[in-house]
């Protein structure tokens, strides 16, 4: 355990982002890379690292230039790569911001990001497949606005979409499954509530009921056949970036959204605990877990819960909060270390 503590701004939130830029995607806060940067500075940033991981020693960086830029760059071992998906296979992350402690009640693609990154700790070419998918939706949706698209183009980039689309599904129907086998094996009284997670989406259906390559065809179909909507509307309406997650409070059988705000603060930890241990069993390899602010509204039960409970993964966890006796039953083991101004300092 790696206790960050120190006044709002010092810092903390910052050395936890720069962590989660070691995995595909944008991030802890998913901003833009340019305004990753320091405001008075050139618009540049990089983030280094030495890493052990189930496949070894391994350094890995990524950077990012200001100016027209709009992608990172990443290196491995001093090798630049192609794409950031190529972090995936050395490290696994799940991360709790206090923007997230409203994830049930909020917009669906914040559950289902939330969702995503769960999926991708047990597969790592996930991530990769849902930027794919970005990728080629946004071309699709820009050349929908041509009054004399090319047909033959739409077609291509349709047929490209579905084979990312089903591979999506494909990993999250998996993912799915197995969560809900090890929640169901590891439902228990304890501090934080087990919970019923449930996947909710058109894709997800189709590739439970056809092959792939059959799913494939299906959906490139609906695709093709939604051309005129989706001009209208200015964007894809039906594919796997409209799938949702729903979860219940497993000991009250109560719909997340319909909970305390504390309950679900909780619950969310419970998820985010539940899942980081199942993948563990699988993986043989506890992910990172990155919990800005997260025992800054736990009563002191729920603290030693949390504590007691990261100790018996074993995993790296990052912790950040503004008073250091929030980490005081945090034990022996965790490394303490004060923030101000920027600038890291080793307590104990």
């Amino acid at each position: 355990m790696i206790c960050l503590f120190g006044p709002n701004g010092a810092g903390k939130t910052n050395i936890l982002e720069a962590v989660s830029l070691l995995v595909p995607g944008r991030g802890l806060r998913g901003q833009d890379f340019h305004h990753l940067a320091r405001l008075e500075g050139n618009g540049n940033w990089a983030v280094a690292s030495e890493v052990q991981c189930p496949l070894g020693e391994v350094r890995l960086g990524t950077s990012f230039e200001g100016g027209g830029a709009t992608s990172r760059k990443v290196a491995v071992d001093g090798h630049v790569e192609k794409s950031a998906g190529a972090l995936a296979q050395y490290l696994k992350m799940l991360w709790l911001t206090p923007a997230q402690d409203r994830l049930f009640m909020g917009p669906g693609s914040d559950r289902r990001r939330f969702f995503d990154r769960m999926v991708a700790s047990f597969n790592d070419a996930h991530a990769s497949h849902v930027s794919a998918f970005e990728k080629l939706m946004r071309e699709r949706n820009a050349l929908l606005q041509h009054h004399r698209a090319d047909e033959v183009w739409l077609a291509t980039l349709e047929t490209q979409m579905a084979e990312q689309a089903i591979a999506i599904a494909v990993a999250r129907n998996q993912a799915s499954d197995l969560l809900a086998r090890h929640f169901a094996s590891h439902a228990s009284p304890g501090p934080f509530p087990w919970g019923v997670l449930q996947l909710h989406g058109e894709i997800e259906e189709l590739v439970a009921t056809f092959p792939a390559v059959q799913a494939e065809d299906e959906y490139a179909k609906i695709l093709a056949d939604s051309r005129g909507l989706d001009r209208s509307q200015q964007r894809t309406m039906r594919g796997p970036h409209r799938a949702d997650i729903s979860v219940l409070h497993g000991p009250k059988s109560t719909p997340a959204e319909m909970c305390s705000t504390g309950e679900q603060k909780a619950l969310l930890i419970g998820l985010v605990l539940a899942q980081a241990q199942a993948a563990k069993e699988v993986l043989e390899a506890s992910p990172i877990l990155l919990l800005d602010e997260v025992a800054a509204h736990l009563d002191e039960a729920r603290r030693r819960g949390l504590f007691a409970a990261l100790a018996a993964l074993g995993c790296q966890a990052w912790m950040t909060g503004t008073d250091e006796n929030l980490f005081a039953e945090a034990g022996a083991s965790a490394c303490r270390y004060e923030v101000k101004d920027g600038t890291v300092h080793v307590r104990y």
